[in-house]
Order: structure tokens, then sequence, then C-alpha cells
């Protein structure tokens, strides 16, 4: 409440904490301002005449910060004319004064039962989203642990916390750290830089991660700038991090600290703002017991883990991954390869995938190549690929059936319980008629847990 009179301050204040509200009020917009900073309105209600700031200039205000706290103003009746003015500028609405107790309260009461109406809507498609999300920042699957990784890397979205992800080769590590990059606004178009850590020996890894000066080592004929230092303002992947040996594990918590470094062969301190981002497919635990790695050092990477699951336990994302695969590789071979066949789906989803999506993307990378038409059949996979299913196994086609049951009774049940079990709005949201929800619901038993149209 904002109003320049205390005794109307206070006996609506009396009156709205009798109503259940809980209310302040402040004497005019500048005061107004300065409670908003403290805690956030869910209704703004402010008098139009006011010395310092006027409800006009509060109103402006209110808008330009981009706060969506409903604004209800308060006049008399020769400056209606002004309320008028302030609703066209986006006040929600305006009263009259002398304010009648009853006229405020419908009017609060109206504003309550909107804003529960729009955030139970904001809540349903937030819950639908994630129910349906098959993608994120360029990675595929809707499995159930890839969808709270996505929501995981929303959260930390518009921080500086450093991140360890951990996962078995060939699962998408890469692909994650460009994600958690490219998911913040501000700092998407800033530097990403990676390195391989495991690829280059410690002397090599020293020079690439803090760069060295003329001279520091045979071979130095000029200086050069580490990745820390291109990186700086922006993002650093450390894939391999395991490979760190106990020297640079020191060097990289001091920068971790700190902030700082020196070069190789030098001694002026240089400072960075860098976000970290690791990566390793061995358990760091294990090597802190052995001491090969520092535990000081796990626990400044380890802020913010993210365990990727291996293929192998996300089956239902197969089909997912090898259309988008599929079509990624046809349009670099310049194709025209419209899928692939149930039996060819069915080799693919008996597969264990000990290389995960690495090993998944160059067996379709090869059928791709090889296909002689516009479908991919199991004669375009391996010999060995195809081995794998025994001849007294069940159709192909019945395998995949099965295989792709479990996510797609998942996927359902979640639809069914963010719209509460209404079939109609249900069908609408998937994008299907009611009677095909009715019989996968029937197929599914799903039938018994709601009676809802």
């Amino acid at each position: 409440m904002v109003d320049d009179e205390p005794l109307i301050r206070r006996s609506l204040s009396e009156f709205l904490t009798l109503e259940g509200y809980s209310a302040s009020s402040a004497s005019n917009g500048k005061e107004a301002l300065s409670l908003l900073k403290k805690f956030k309105a869910d209704i703004i209600l402010s008098d139009i005449q006011m010395p310092n700031m006027d409800g006009m200039q509060l109103l402006k205000e209110i808008k330009e910060r981009k706060c969506l706290a409903p604004v209800i103003l308060m006049t008399g009746y020769g400056t209606i004319d002004n309320a008028v003015s302030a609703i066209q500028m986006g006040a929600y609405d305006y009263i009259t004064k002398p304010i009648i107790d009853n006229e405020i309260k419908i009017l609060l009461k109206r504003l309550v039962k909107e804003k529960n109406i729009i955030d139970e809507n904001a809540r349903l498609k937030k819950e639908l989203s994630e129910s349906r999300r098959d993608s994120f920042c360029g990675i595929a699957g809707a499995d159930e642990k890839m969808r709270k990784i996505y929501s995981l890397i929303e959260a930390i979205c518009g921080t500086r916390a450093t991140v360890l992800i951990h996962g078995e080769s060939g699962t998408g590590k890469r692909l994650i750290a460009h994600a958690i990059h490219n998911c913040d606004e501000h700092q998407k178009n800033k530097p990403f830089i990676e390195v391989s850590c495991g690829a280059l020996t410690e002397t090599l890894l020293e020079s690439e991660l803090f760069g060295h000066v003329k001279g520091a080592f045979t071979g130095a004929i000029k200086d050069k700038p580490g990745r820390f230092e291109l990186a700086n303002g922006g993002t650093i992947f450390l894939d391999e991090i395991d490979a760190f040996t106990p020297a640079l594990q020191v060097k990289l918590l001091r920068v971790l600290q700190e902030g700082e470094f020196e070069k190789v062969g030098d001694n002026q301190t240089i400072k960075v703002d860098v976000r970290v981002i690791t990566a390793t497919n061995q358990n760091l635990e294990k090597l802190i017991e052995q001491n090969k790695f520092r535990k000081d050092l796990y626990y400044r990477l380890n802020i913010i883990a993210i365990e990727l699951p291996p293929l192998r336990q996300r089956k239902g994302d197969i089909p997912l991954l090898a259309d988008e695969l599929i079509k990624r590789h046809a349009r670099l071979v310049n194709k025209n390869i419209k899928g692939i066949s149930p039996e060819a789906m069915a080799v693919l989803m008996n597969c264990d995938w000990p290389g995960n999506i690495r090993e998944l993307e160059n067996v379709i990378e090869r059928a791709v190549i090889l296909c002689k038409n516009d479908t991919i059949t199991p004669q375009d996979f391996p010999e060995c690929l195809n081995k794998k299913i025994p001849e007294n196994e069940p159709a192909a086609s019945c395998k995949l059936k099965k295989a792709l049951q479990e996510p797609e009774r998942d996927l359902l049940v979640k639809a069914l319980e963010s719209m509460n079990w209404n079939r109609n709005e249900t069908a609408k949201s998937l994008g299907i008629n009611r009677t095909t929800l009715y019989k996968k619901m029937l197929r599914f038993g799903l039938l018994k847990n709601n009676g809802k149209q």
C-alpha cells in the first residue's frame, strides 16, 4: 500500500490483515520502490496524488523495472481521467476514494483468483513441457534421467558454479558442457575453450593451459597465451580431468580458488574470470583413496555434479537418437534416407552399446553410407551387430514394440497427471485424438486409475 495519509495506511493495513493478507506500506513512490527491493509484492495498491513521487510515476517505474505485480490505483473523483490514463499505461484497475471495504475486498479476491489460475497454468505447462521434452540444446533424449539433467542445467544457468560431468566414454559429456555454456544468454557469445587433457603430456598440458614465455623450454620460440587466458570471461572445458598430475592439480586448484596463475617460465601473475567445467570417465573418489587425485581439488570441482547415464540404461532414447543421427549423416553425404526399418531398429535396441552414443553414431554413419534405398535395414549394419540377435528370438518388430512400451507408458502417465487425468485435455496436449488415448490407456492398464472424461 502506498499513500501519503497515515490514517488511510493504518486503516487499510488493519482491514487487509483481517482479510488474511500480509501488508506493508509506504508513504510515497520512492519509499515504495525501496521497499520493493527488499521483498517481492504480489499486489501493489497506490494512491495517485502523493509528494516526492506520485502514483503515475511509481507505475511507470514499476513497468520499466519489469515488476509483474499488478498495480491498483486509488483516486479521488476529480482525477478519474488520470486513473483511466494509468490503465492505458498498464495499471490493473482503479478504485475511487473514499474507499469502500467491500469494493476493495472483491477486487483483491478477483486478482488473487486470476493469479492462482495463471500460476497453475504456468506450472502445468512446465510439467507438460518437461514430460514431453525430447531434446535440449542439441542433446537428444526423452529418458527421465536426461530430463533431470536438462532441468539441472537450467537451474544453474546464469551462475558461475563449477561443474563436474561424470560418464562413460561416448555418453556425450562434451555436448553437456556446450549446453551448460549455451544455455546462459549472457555467456553463450563469450569464449568456450576445450582441452582434451588425456591427449597431452604433463609439460605440454601445463603450457597449453597456462601458456608460456619465449625461452621457457626447448622449442618455446615465442610467447604463447594459455587456454585459461583465452577463455577469460567465458568457459573452459577440461575433459579427462583425471589425467592431471599432482603438480598440475595444485595449479588448477589455485585458479579455482584465486582466479590467478603464471605462465610457464614467467613470474608475472595473470588474473582471469573463467567458468570451469570438467569431465571424466574415472571414479575420482577411488583415485583420491589411491592418492592420485587431491581431495580438496575434487571438492572444488564437484560443486555441481552431473552423472550421465550409459546408453544401455536409456534404451528408450535409441529411436530418437537414431533418427537424429540418420538425418545428420544423410545431409552430410547428400542422401535422401527417410528412416529405418523395424527390423533394423530391433537390432539397435538389442545391443548393449559399450561405446555408447559414439558407437551408435559410427554404426549409423556406416549404414547411411552403405544404404542403397531410402530405408536403413539390418543388411546395412556390421555383421557382428546382426549376430547379436539369436535365431530363436521373437520377430524384430515385436521386440521393438516391447522395448518402446515402457518410455511410452511413462510419457502417457506424466501427461495424464499434469492434466489431472482429464482425457480430453491430455489428448489435446499430446496431439492425438481421444480414442487413440483411450486405447493406449487400456493397453497400459491405466483406465483403472481414473475415470475422468
